[in-house]
């Protein structure tokens, strides 16, 4: 029996199944591109840079990650008027669509500015503090600080930003995250959070 013909058909329909799923992946660059252009760029930057370290830097951030976050700030999960707003009409196809279009691209990598200071959060972040009994960052956001899908890549963050985050976290003021946070940094002070901030700065 000649099968040739419904080899055919089966094979146009994977080509056909493969086109239409570019065609999306395309639309939805597409839109996130344009989402960005219209408003994100104004804090984050036309690439993912940001302008101050007011805002974090979402180049190379993990597409699922920021989906996560903008998700958090349209539920009121995690607290900010500015982004609420921001988000407010965002379907969650876009925000992992944003995601995606915040991951391709690249920063470069920065030397710490205050390399002492690194150096001690470098100690931190691989090895914690026996003393008071902080763990090892490591054991999480791994040794090159790029995290999972679901955690934050902290490299190339600005240390600013990561300092405000961690004080946040300490404070209890930012709570959509792992719990965990909160009982790693409710041990460490306030030189250690700007320490292993400077550190994950300049990966």
């Amino acid at each position: 029996m000649n099968r040739k013909p419904s080899c055919t058909v089966a094979a146009l329909g994977v080509v056909l199944l493969f086109g239409a799923s570019g065609a999306w992946a395309q639309a939805d660059e597409a839109r996130a591109k344009k989402i960005a252009g219209g408003s994100c760029f104004l804090c984050h930057g036309m690439n993912g840079e940001s302008t101050s370290e007011i805002f974090p830097r979402l180049a190379g951030q993990h597409a699922e990650y920021i989906a996560k976050q903008l998700g958090a700030f349209k539920s009121g999960a995690r607290q900010s008027t500015a982004m609420a707003e921001m988000v407010s009409k965002l379907t969650p196809d876009e925000m992992l669509a944003l995601g995606r279009y915040y991951e391709k691209m690249s920063l470069p990598r920065e030397e710490p500015k205050e390399p002492q200071l690194a150096a001690m959060g470098q100690y931190i972040f691989h090895n914690g503090n026996k003393f008071s009994g902080v763990p090892a960052c490591v054991s999480c956001h791994g040794t090159t600080a790029q995290g999972a899908a679901n955690l934050p890549r902290l490299a190339g963050q600005f240390s600013g930003y990561i300092h405000t985050q961690l004080k946040s976290f300490n404070k209890r003021e930012r709570t959509n995250d792992n719990a965990v946070m909160h009982v790693v940094v409710q041990k460490m002070t306030e030189l250690e959070m700007a320490a292993v901030a400077e550190y994950v700065s300049g990966k």
